[in-house]
């Protein structure tokens, strides 16, 4: 009787611990996975689908530096699986704007802006001392709903971007060209964009970033260098997975008819992890 009692308990005890391994390597799994998604959200060209919805407020905009401008960029992000060793990624930017007195005696507009759109060939891979790559064409549509919230020219250009991500660090940048090649606007595009970028992400998921989004018109030679800094935060609603990210920019380098001084960010990424 003795020994099965014994051996009834050992059998508890071993059906306990082997329970409790379970439910602390699911912890751990999921604190894993939950990790590997608050780093997937700082790659541009990570193999996940992922719907930005960036909310920007810019002011101090005109000549008389009365205007003031909101806009939310829709930013589809769609890797696509070539081979075995590469990705194609489609990164969208479509602008739905709302601005007062940008432009003198024009009062307020509303609609679509002009679409960019870029393609990254990317390896699966980091390369051997862990950079991670893409590049590709970046398109210019005109698909702007008003005159004043585009530049009706269709513009073509090469993009690229590198990073590196280790020690709950991102740090790297996205930059392209565009000229343009037609359309009936009267000005040219001629337009550097660069993207330096920096990200400590922590463990509980958050992660502070800095940034630039800085413009060189080589046309007009003026630069346009807003500095942002944001702070997000990954988290589930029920079974969706969300970034939520606030932000403030400043204008340390502007056209006279560019924004001044501060403006804020806000994003809702939805996340769509394999």
């Amino acid at each position: 009787m003795r020994k099965t009692i014994v051996a009834s308990s050992h059998s508890i005890i071993a059906a306990v611990l082997l329970a409790s391994l379970a439910i602390a390597s699911a912890d751990a799994c999921a604190q894993k996975s939950e990790e590997e998604l608050a780093l997937a959200a700082q790659n541009p060209v990570a193999a996940m689908v992922s719907v930005p919805l960036q909310y920007n407020y810019d002011q101090n905009i005109g000549p008389l530096r009365d205007g003031h401008k909101n806009y939310v960029n829709v930013q589809p992000v769609i890797p696509f699986s070539l081979n075995e060793d590469w990705n194609l990624i489609s990164r969208t930017i479509v602008p739905v704007v709302w601005q007062t007195d940008v432009f003198p005696g024009a009062g307020s507009q509303s609609g679509i802006g002009d679409i960019t759109a870029s393609l990254f060939f990317s390896p699966k891979k980091p390369t051997a001392d862990g950079w991670i790559w893409g590049a590709g064409p970046v398109f210019y549509l005109p698909a702007a709903s008003s005159d004043l919230l585009g530049a009706d020219k269709w513009g073509l250009g090469p993009t690229g971007v590198i990073l590196r991500q280790e020690h709950g660090w991102t740090y790297g940048v996205l930059a392209n060209h565009i000229w343009s090649v037609g359309g009936a606007g009267r000005a040219d595009i001629n337009n550097t964009f660069l993207q330096p970028f920096l990200t400590y992400t922590m463990k509980t998921h958050t992660s502070f970033t800095a940034n630039s989004e800085s413009t060189y018109d080589w046309s007009r030679n003026q630069w346009s260098v807003p500095i942002n800094l944001m702070v997000s935060q990954v988290l589930k609603v029920g079974e969706q997975a969300l970034q939520l990210q606030v932000g403030a920019r400043y204008w340390a380098d502007s056209p006279d008819v560019g924004a001044h001084g501060w403006g804020a960010r806000a994003t809702l990424t939805l996340l769509f992890p394999k």
